[in-house]
């Protein structure tokens, strides 16, 4: 394949880009398959910062598009990944110069852009943030849009009055990549946290981000009345479905809900009494098209007062490009926990 050569302006020497691993997507005859194979800068999606990419991260939305079990990528063939950390190799936008370490998530990489899962990235300047203080490029992606997602829930939640005094937060789908950073966020903060996962064996691993309680879903004992007796001040939901439509039934006045998964299902069935009579919210989270005035604001806070304190733990393993087939299918299976980190030059 062609090489490639840019000016680093930084160093006033030349970079010469050859071919580069990746890790693409291709849709023939129906049929979904992910290879891993070599391209060039001038075949990767459009963008003004070439980065050189750290580190990436397997979100249940790059399972769904490795494995084609789900309808993720819009443009064939891509390369999936929806985060990605690296350090700036050259850049016509003047915001970004040599050396600047930089992530992005979101923003449609992964989806529409050619993603994280490869050694290089072209990103057009507009989606690309600056590397908080406080965190390096690695803890970045142990955080990755989960990690971004959690805090969302939380500032959404906060924007509507949510206090530590209100009251304890329940937490479904907890072992999860979402569900293990909120947990450690939130009880960083000094919240009551309640885990709910339906494996028995991560209870320990839940309690040690700082559960004060973990529980399977058939523990609360919830039932189908359009009311129960009001036991949590807010809710961050993975799960959907029944588990949503009843932990709605059981949130304390002006309490809020914060949907983001539909791991069990995308429908759930419920009454308007929780709203009407309680007053509760239920929040809508979506982080790949969050403005970027608030990405960025969100990303400074992962750097400061929302880093949780178990990064470590909720890191449960590192792979390679190599390894994404395996991986992502093991996700779905739910065979996997926490975040998994892809070391992309290996």
């Amino acid at each position: 394949m062609p090489t490639l050569r840019v000016k680093n302006p930084s160093v006033k020497t030349e970079v010469v880009f050859s071919d580069f691993k990746v890790r693409r997507v291709y849709k023939e005859a129906n049929a979904i398959t992910s290879r891993l194979e070599r391209l060039s800068l001038n075949e990767l999606s459009p963008g003004e910062v070439v980065i050189k990419t750290r580190y990436s991260s397997v979100n249940y939305k790059d399972a769904l598009a490795i494995t084609g079990r789900g309808k993720i990528i819009r443009n064939y063939p891509l390369i999936p990944g929806i985060d990605l950390a690296g350090v700036v190799e050259s850049s016509s936008d003047d915001r970004f110069l040599s050396g600047d370490e930089v992530l992005i998530n979101g923003c449609g990489i992964g989806e529409l852009h050619d993603g994280g899962f490869s050694q290089y990235a072209k990103i057009p300047g507009d989606w690309v943030i600056p590397l908080p203080k406080g965190l390096s490029l690695h803890e970045s992606m142990v955080l990755g849009t989960a990690g971004f997602t959690a805090a969302l829930c939380l500032h959404r939640m906060e924007q509507n009055g949510q206090l530590l005094e209100n009251g304890p937060v329940i937490i479904t789908g907890a072992s999860g990549g979402v569900g293990s950073i909120a947990i450690s966020m939130l009880a960083g903060l000094g919240y009551e946290v309640i885990a709910v996962s339906g494996r028995e064996n991560q209870i320990d691993y839940l309690s040690s981000l700082g559960a004060i309680q973990v529980v399977k879903p058939e523990m609360l004992e919830l039932t189908a009345q359009s009311l129960q007796k009001a036991r949590f001040a807010g809710v961050i939901d993975n799960v959907g479905g029944e588990l949503l439509a009843r932990l709605l039934t059981c949130v304390l006045p002006r309490g809020n809900v914060a949907s983001v998964g539909m791991a069990a299902d995308s429908k759930f069935s419920a009454t308007v009494y929780p709203f009407i009579l309680r007053g509760i919210s239920l929040l809508g989270v979506s982080s790949s098209n969050c403005p970027m005035p608030v990405r960025r604001m969100l990303w400074d806070r992962l750097g400061n007062d929302l880093k949780p304190k178990h990064l470590d733990k909720i890191a449960s393993d590192m792979v390679s490009l190599d390894d994404l087939d395996s991986v992502c299918s093991e996700l779905l299976d739910r065979k996997r926990y926490g975040r998994i980190v892809v070391d992309c030059q290996r």
